[in-house]
């Protein structure tokens, strides 16, 4: 299939900006429009129009070296470079490839500001935005970004690209192309407006006369076209990608890169397996880790290059919510249609035995999806919070407002298995008719054993599941785990084909669409979509909608607590750890900011330090 039809210019061309607050011949009120350089879900935004950088960057980094990370990714391979589409598995990094119309500022919750787009004019309901490009805004290949692209790129993910890209511009009901740099957008009537203008403002703009000849709905290694920072420089499929400065990018002066995009090259290496990347970290193939196993952090760490100072370690915070990390279960399966199953299976995870035994006490046990932030639901509901649950109290369970918000039982630390939750477990069970036969097993009324199978592509989570599965086997369930190549497990979760799946989801200050693809009704049945659980709700479709209509922060607030809330008393998961941190690891070679945003790692704004890589490379660590 190929590219829809580019927009015809004819008809539009004629219609002009008047002033970059009214449209001539659009229906625009100019009184009630606003024209900024940035826009954020609530309040003013922290950096003025003449704004020089971030705060959180130095504006002074030198340019040159090369970053290279471990390459990751569902599969840990690569053989597509369109990550638009579903067909095969993108490689890590080429968001670098493309611009966006706004940018996020890290040390803001929410707040967007121009790259592609030099303002956005909007109206005070913000039911449609027009998005003034800059005038040398380029692709690659020098072709000017216009209108017309951005009208394209909104049409063809709207009804080519992966899920997630239908349900985020499910709201867009048209984009017109108004100049060569001027793009209104209209969204649906009816839909919460507030995030909106920085949601549609965060999408890649592809360049509409590259896919005149290329197939947008295709896998491919040919190198695309963006206007972003970064060209593909070189490509060795399923290993490595290099990805190294455009010396023509348009946007390297602009406020929101000032002190970005230090690096020459970016460099991405794929290996089989963590063992294999690890001794090539160690041995200076790739020169930046984030380590996420608790094991390795804690004993992994004692080599040469540490002990020498070569390789630095450190634990930098994570503002952000800490991430919605568990066992997604697959409602879509019969055996997993009662909550009370459901339920019992969570309650026999032993996190406290878990983290002495296998997680060297490093982590926190995990209660809800807004963990580690003021979002999450805690005790009894009251207040604003109880206002809005009672308008669902006829479809909601009435333990949502007698009792405190579901969090995990606390088991012993002393040994794996809880007689007593082993008792209210099968209780559950007995409840939900699944009785113990002669052998110990869990049998259905028609005599079908209560089975469940967990599905991953990691060695390392074979430890973690298996005292489990010796827990639920004690219950009466057939437990089994089985790993499947990197390929099988990306297959098999957007095909929703597992019974129990491990993910981690990281959910922004700021909750708003990403919701549908996570928790909506009209992701449930959307291949590809990131509803592990399957979860069709119109209570939780109905707050999804008045979370993201929120006019105020603490309005905001409360209504995800509420959700909350309604998602946990659902037991749609069994929630694992987290540690509000990460840990890094890196060949000291970099230089970075004093301080790193809030809500971002940071690397990002980091550079090359070539003092600190010539005295490594004179004492004999690095060639």
């Amino acid at each position: 299939m190929s590219a829809p039809a580019r927009l015809t210019f004819t008809a539009v061309l004629a219609v002009s900006l008047a002033g970059p607050g009214s449209v001539t011949g659009q229906g625009t009120d100019e009184a009630a429009t606003v024209t900024r350089h940035g826009i954020s879900a609530f309040g003013e935004l922290k950096y003025p129009s003449d704004f020089r950088h971030f705060d959180y960057v130095n504006p002074a980094a030198p340019k040159g070296g090369t970053m290279s990370f471990r390459g990751t990714g569902a599969s840990r391979t690569f053989d597509s470079l369109n990550p638009f589409v579903l067909a095969g598995e993108p490689a890590q990094g080429l968001e670098r490839l493309y611009d966006t119309l706004l940018v996020r500022a890290y040390d803001e919750a929410d707040a967007v500001y121009g790259l592609l787009a030099e303002t956005v004019t909007y109206p005070e309901d913000r039911s449609w935005v027009i998005y003034r490009l800059h005038d040398d805004a380029r692709f690659a290949d020098g072709a000017p970004v216009t209108a017309e692209d951005v009208v394209f790129t909104l049409e063809t993910l709207k009804t080519q690209g992966t899920p997630a890209y239908r349900i985020r511009l499910k709201d867009v009901a048209g984009a017109s192309a108004l100049s060569l740099t001027e793009v209104r957008v209209d969204f649906a009537e009816g839909a919460a407006m507030r995030d909106l203008i920085a949601d549609v403002g965060q999408v890649p703009i592809l360049p509409a006369h590259y896919y005149d000849t290329v197939a947008f709905d295709r896998s491919t290694l040919d190198p695309p076209l963006g206007s972003g920072p970064y060209v593909v420089d070189e490509v060795d499929a399923g290993r490595s990608i290099t990805y190294c400065r455009n010396p023509e990018y348009w946007a390297t002066d602009l406020p929101a890169n000032v002190g970005k995009n230090n690096f020459d090259c970016y460099i991405y290496e794929y290996f089989a397996d963590n063992t294999s990347a690890f001794e090539a970290f160690k041995a200076g193939t790739y020169l930046f880790h984030e380590e996420f196993t608790s094991a390795l952090w804690a004993t992994n760490y004692d080599f040469p290059a540490i002990d020498r100072g070569w390789i630095k370690r450190e634990v930098i915070g994570d503002d952000r919510p800490s991430g919605a990390q568990g066992f997604w279960m697959n409602m879509r399966r019969a055996q997993f249609t009662d909550p009370r199953v459901r339920q019992a299976i969570a309650m026999m995870f032993n996190f406290k035995w878990s983290n002495r035994m296998l997680f060297y006490g490093l982590y926190e046990r995990t209660d809800s999806f807004w963990e580690n932030s003021d979002m999450q639901a805690e005790g009894l509901p009251e207040g604003d919070e109880l206002a809005l649950l009672e308008q669902f109290r006829d479809r909601l369970p009435e333990a949502v407002f007698t009792e405190p918000a579901v969090t995990p039982p606390v088991l012993s630390a002393a040994r794996n298995l809880d007689r007593e939750m082993l008792r209210e477990a099968g209780g559950l069970l007995d409840a939900a008719g699944y009785r113990v036969d002669d052998a110990g097993r869990r049998r259905d009324a028609d005599g079908e054993p209560l089975r469940v199978e967990f599905v991953s592509d990691s060695p390392a989570f074979e430890r973690i599941v298996l005292p489990y599965i010796e827990n639920l086997t004690r219950l009466g369930i057939e437990a089994v785990h089985v790993q499947v190549d990197p390929a099988q497990m990306q297959q098999r979760q957007e095909e929703f084909d597992y019974d129990i799946t491990i993910a981690r989801f990281v959910l922004p200050l700021s909750p708003s669409l990403e919701l549908r693809t996570l928790f909506a009704s009209e992701s449930a049945d959307a291949p590809g979509a990131n509803n592990l659980s399957g979860l069709k709700d119109p209570v939780v479709d109905a707050l999804i909608k008045q979370v993201i209509a929120a006019p105020d922060r603490d309005t905001l607030r409360t209504r995800v607590k509420a959700l909350d809330r309604v998602l946990r008393a659902q037991h749609i998961w069994v929630p694992n750890w987290f540690k509000g941190s990460h840990w890094l690891a890196y060949w000291d070679v970099f230089g970075k900011p004093a301080e790193k945003p809030p809500y971002d790692r940071g690397t990002d704004y980091w550079w090359w330090d070539r003092g600190k890589y010539e005295a490594l490379r004179a004492a004999g660590a690095l060639r």
